[in-house]
């Protein structure tokens, strides 16, 4: 009887005491085999689903993630079933195979985003890309003769149709199409291989890559004349030499300089560099190919200007203000281009099939202007009217509002957006969408509001189709400027309720 007694003591029971530890532990010794796991009938599903060597993969990680849990003693027995091993493992498997890269919904405000990959393509490039890669094309073949083609031709003509050029060629992004041309053209000059550029217009992108490193890895020797703020016709002249082997203009489309400025515009340069027989290159970044102030936008220089002006080569990007596929355009005098396409380094920088078909595709919708703001993703959200996207945040508003309840509240408010990736930078896009932030009360100081809007933040970054907004003045924004159609809204909605389970 006594030991009952002692039992009791401790004031609990034998039994009691086993029922009180909870759950029994797992140890290192209770997982199962690799092989027994494998031989499981929903296991075996998942062998069918996706070959025996990555399923197999999955399910060492989880026993090893297991052991470790056991080793710390922070696993029980229920948590290594059968049923419950399975599904750990099914769901191991979709997240090794799902991709890293994912369309998110883009409310940010900024239409060209770098970070969310610039230009949507339109629907028509992305048929032919898809039509394209769905067999053998002729990327380098000339159905006409017979005999090797040139990738170029798929889109030199289309260029030259556009803009006026007299030759033209692509390689796979704009940084690569100005040091290719500063290459070419600089190794061409028997004299040296300067370059002369305005002060004012040694431009960093993004990236930190910088105009002089991009001169620098070209072979070219930089030569900078003017100041900041100003640059005359005569710090051009005053710096030519023997050894001075083109003349060359950056558009400064990331930043501005304003106030007591003085610049000199290509058709100045253009005369002067020929006098010396010098080339003139422009490299114009965002590269519109159509004058933006019909549409109500301000206006960029187009490469039409800039071969007018004189220049003999003229750079731009194909993602941005153009609306395609990541490219560097190359645009110029026949004589110009033909240099800059037989220069070795061109090989290391061309483009592939994916991107051409995408740019040719991209460049024939600009054959029919009058349907370009409605074909052309990027001229679309652009130009699409404050109005129209403040109906539709009122529509939306109440779902939305409910989703977030009783964390935070929703307030429709106008937004000011931008065109981004360094166009246009000082020029905002009237907008509308809503303003969240955490719902007042005891405690709520400023901090506590950072903490609340970067949980949101960061639980719309996680939906399954990622919502980006941006925060500011203490409220999450979100800006439904390309937020423009059916099936974007739809997908948007539907998302609300597994955001409101993940904020509960």
């Amino acid at each position: 009887m006594r030991a009952p007694e002692a039992s009791m003591v401790h004031g609990l029971t034998a039994q009691q005491e086993g029922e009180a530890s909870g759950p029994p532990p797992a140890s290192p010794k209770d997982l199962p085999a690799v092989d027994r796991l494998l031989r499981s009938g929903a296991v075996q599903v998942l062998v069918q689903m996706h070959g025996h060597q990555l399923v197999a993969a999955e399910a060492r990680g989880l026993l090893e993630a297991w052991r470790a849990q056991a080793l710390a003693g922070q696993l029980r027995l229920a948590d290594i079933a059968a049923e419950v091993a399975e599904t750990q493992l099914a769901a191991r498997c979709r997240a090794r195979l799902a991709p890293n890269m994912k369309t998110v919904l883009n409310l940010s405000g900024t239409v060209l985003h770098t970070n969310l990959g610039r230009a949507v393509l339109a629907d028509q490039a992305l048929a032919h890309v898809t039509a394209m890669m769905a067999g053998p094309n002729n990327l380098e073949f000339d159905l006409a003769t017979g005999a090797r083609g040139d990738r170029d031709d798929l889109v030199e003509s289309l260029l030259c149709e556009i803009t006026g050029a007299e030759a033209a060629t692509v390689v796979n992004n704009n940084a690569a199409a100005v040091l290719l041309s500063i290459a070419a053209l600089s190794a061409a000059h028997p004299g040296g291989r300067e370059v002369i550029v305005s002060r004012g217009e040694l431009v960093e992108i993004g990236g930190a890559f910088r105009m002089p490193d991009v001169m620098a890895a070209a072979g070219a020797q930089l030569v900078e004349v003017g100041t900041t703020n100003r640059t005359h016709l005569r710090d051009y002249e005053a710096a030519i030499t023997p050894r001075s082997a083109m003349l060359m203009k950056v558009h400064t489309s990331n930043y501005a300089i304003q106030g007591f400025t003085s610049a000199v515009d290509e058709s100045q340069l253009a005369p002067l560099a020929h006098a010396h027989g010098l080339p003139l290159v422009t490299d114009l970044g965002s590269g519109s190919l159509v004058d933006l102030s019909a549409y109500g936008l301000p206006r960029e220089p187009l490469p039409q200007d800039m071969l007018r002006a004189g220049c003999d080569v003229v750079t731009f990007s194909g993602d941005k203000l153009l609306g395609g596929p990541q490219a560097g355009l190359i645009v110029g005098s026949r004589e110009a281009i033909t240099r800059i396409r037989k220069f070795p380094m061109k090989r290391a920088l061309r483009m592939s099939k994916l991107p051409l078909a995408a740019l040719e595709a991209t460049l024939r919708l600009y054959l029919r202007p009058e349907l370009l703001a409605q074909s052309l993703p990027t001229l679309r959200w652009l130009t699409r009217p404050q109005a129209d996207i403040r109906l539709q945040a009122q529509r939306l508003q109440a779902a939305l509002a409910q989703a977030l309840a009783p964390r935070y509240q929703v307030h429709l408010r106008d937004l000011q957006g931008q065109i981004g990736s360094g166009s246009l930078p000082v020029e905002r896009l009237p907008s509308a969408g809503f303003a969240i932030a955490p719902v007042s009360g005891p405690g709520l100081e400023r901090p506590h509001v950072g903490t609340a809007l970067d949980a949101l933040s960061k639980a719309l970054r996680q939906l399954p189709q990622p919502v980006v907004g941006r925060i500011a003045d203490d409220a999450l924004l979100l800006d439904l400027r390309c937020l423009d159609l059916p099936a974007h809204e739809a997908a948007f909605l539907a998302q609300l309720p597994r955001l409101q389970e993940m904020l509960a």
